[in-house]
């Protein structure tokens, strides 16, 4: 588990144009998951594009600290369905 949010933007800049499954805290114990790629990575934030046949929105953002506080889990799932969990 990363420890600081410069780890986790070095891992997600190693991860862009793959594959994430999203796992957001929605608040009053309601979890949204999502599914797309990690599109761009900038010092604050991060956006993924969402699959357009699920989701109504073209793309969502988080910050690193939505990931380092666990608000926001991420699932990368590579072309051998192999999976790689940041949480």
């Amino acid at each position: 588990m990363p420890k600081s949010l410069v780890d986790i933007k070095k891992i997600l800049d190693c991860q862009l144009g793959n594959r994430v499954i999203l796992r957001a805290n929605g608040g009053r114990k309601k979890l949204i998951e999502r599914h797309g790629i990690l599109r761009e990575t900038y010092p604050s934030v991060f956006v993924v594009e969402l699959d357009q046949e699920e989701h109504n929105f073209e793309r969502v953002s988080y910050t690193y600290t939505d990931v380092l506080t666990s608000n926001v889990e991420m699932t990368f799932v590579n072309e051998q369905s192999e999976a790689f969990v940041i949480q």
